[in-house]
């Protein structure tokens, strides 16, 4: 009886499989790479707002405390955008006339809030709350990045759920003395490497168990 497959047939079976797997990987690698891109994450892309505001000359050059515009982030879970009415109590007097200002001094004056686009957008199923942390001494830069050093706003980090859990189970790499929160030029003290874990036992934050539960930031 004669054979159905040429001897052939073998090899090419081992070459298709091989390349089936090399197929696989490759489109996995591909898959990987882009939910980690910033195209995906927003991670170091800028949005265009209505004013182009420039943190790198409000905070890093005229040292402006982030409490001055983002007024509840000690005390609610959202970091609130400042109404034009911050802005104005300083343009009001200066720059008055500065053409890249009338966006601002058009809200102020028809009394309608500017639409700033939100640069750190958490999805809605995730749970964040500014306030607990800013009371555990986890900085500004630690999440935002150096804004001090920023003409425009972007994401620093991707805000991916690996990005939070690193946190989460090393709060002692993060965290700082509470009364640096807001000092964005904070360096951790090469000479008390034990900082890290007499904060975390000072200012009673949880466990790694409970900061790691899904409840904890889904809910």
């Amino acid at each position: 009886m004669s054979q159905i497959f040429a001897r052939s047939t073998n090899a090419w079976s081992k070459v298709s499989i091989l390349a089936v797997l090399v197929l696989l990987g490759v489109v996995g690698w591909v898959v990987v790479t882009i939910s980690w891109s910033g195209y995906t994450t927003g991670q170091g892309l800028t949005r265009d707002q209505p004013v182009q505001f420039s943190h790198a000359h409000h905070v890093g050059s005229m040292g402006i405390d982030c409490r001055y515009c983002h007024t509840t982030v000690e005390e609610s879970s959202f970091a609130n955008i400042p109404p034009t009415k911050t802005c104005m109590n300083c343009h009001s007097q200066i720059w008055t006339n500065a053409p890249i200002l009338e966006p601002v001094r058009a809200s102020f004056r028809d009394n309608t809030p500017l639409q700033w686009w939100r640069v750190h957008d958490l999805p809605d199923f995730v749970y964040f709350n500014h306030s607990i942390h800013v009371a555990k001494g986890v900085g500004c830069a630690t999440c935002h990045g150096p804004v001090d050093r920023m003409p425009l706003m972007y994401q620093e980090n991707s805000l991916q759920m690996s990005w939070c859990l690193d946190c989460h189970r090393n709060p002692q790499k993060y965290v700082r003395p509470r009364d640096q929160v807001f000092n964005m030029g904070w360096q951790r003290p090469a000479d008390d490497p034990g900082l890290g874990e007499r904060l975390v036992k000072d200012y009673k934050i949880a466990d790694v168990r409970q900061l790691t539960s899904c409840s904890t930031c889904h809910r």
